[in-house]
């Protein structure tokens, strides 16, 4: 049989296959070759004993390691027009690290009702990158936002008070409680038992509640190394093998075309100034300190 891991705890699994759910073990040839089962695989399992065993996971089209989320087609980054302000070098950053583990990343500006989003939403909508606008006190924009979800498996993530709850309630009533839950959850301490937890919705697909992903230290997620970071900015796709030097860094150099391209306004300054300094910062890390991880 074949299904897909919805809920993972001390090494029970929890699996949803078209004819029912089943509570899952795995075969310990996954602890010997150093793989662990995770929310969002597709797994293969059959009946063993009085229960059932995973006998196979099935190729992972992408993978998270904090949170440990495998297939994740979009990860959706809430951000609020106003209280809190938006954090556009974050956002950046989230957005960098969907692009880098091939997950597409989707941008919510809410609170529009207290100030619009244009603004902000044209510097995402320009770089190719999918954008919506939600007032969360009408629900206008949810519809939207719910349409895309169907048949996706999605992570939402944002700091906290901009409002994800709200969002999520407004497209899924039926998941009041457990939007509820989530809240309560990323309001605990950081030492609290945490779990990765899908949740189906009617016109298909899964929604990730992950608890501790609300503030998104991307440093304790995945590592970009430098060479690797101007990939992760699609905008600057049609630039990087048009500069004078080929080892261009694309944060000084004279003769770079990206730099060029947000002097002529073709690349919005704030996500250049977010490029250098998380440029910057990648320069710090040492690859053999990572390579084993």
């Amino acid at each position: 049989m074949t299904g897909i891991i919805t809920k993972a705890i001390g090494g029970l699994y929890t699996v949803d296959a078209s004819d029912g759910i089943y509570e899952c073990n795995a075969r310990g040839v996954f602890r010997k070759k150093k793989i662990s089962p995770m929310c969002g695989d597709r797994v293969n399992f059959k009946a063993a004993g009085e229960g059932f065993v995973i006998e196979e996971i099935l190729p992972r089209s992408s993978e998270l390691i904090r949170p440990p989320l495998a297939n994740l087609d979009l990860l959706v980054f809430v951000s609020s027009t106003v209280e809190p302000r938006p954090n556009t070098l974050l956002l950046d950053k989230f957005i960098a690290i969907a692009e880098f583990k091939g997950i597409r990343p989707v941008v919510v500006f809410t609170k529009v009702d207290k100030q619009s989003g244009a603004e902000l939403a044209e510097i995402y909508r320009s770089a190719g990158i999918d954008v919506f606008e939600c007032d969360n006190v009408t629900g206008e924009g949810s519809a939207e936002v719910k349409a895309m979800l169907q048949g996706k498996l999605s992570a939402f993530t944002g700091n906290t008070g901009v409002g994800k709850s709200s969002l999520l309630n407004n497209m899924f009533p039926e998941l009041e409680l457990a939007t509820g839950e989530i809240s309560k959850k990323l309001g605990r301490g950081r030492h609290t038992t945490r779990h990765v937890q899908l949740y189906k919705l009617e016109g298909g697909g899964y929604i990730a509640d992950t608890p501790g992903f609300s503030s998104f230290d991307t440093n304790r997620y995945d590592i970009i190394f430098k060479e690797k970071l101007a990939g992760c900015f699609v905008e600057f796709a049609d630039y990087t093998d048009k500069c004078r030097f080929p080892d261009c860094s694309h944060t000084k150099e004279k003769g770079c075309a990206v730099i060029e391209a947000v002097k002529a306004g073709e690349i919005p300054q704030s996500r250049f100034d977010s490029y250098v300094q998380m440029y910057e910062e990648a320069k710090q890390l040492k690859e053999w300190e990572y390579k084993n991880d």
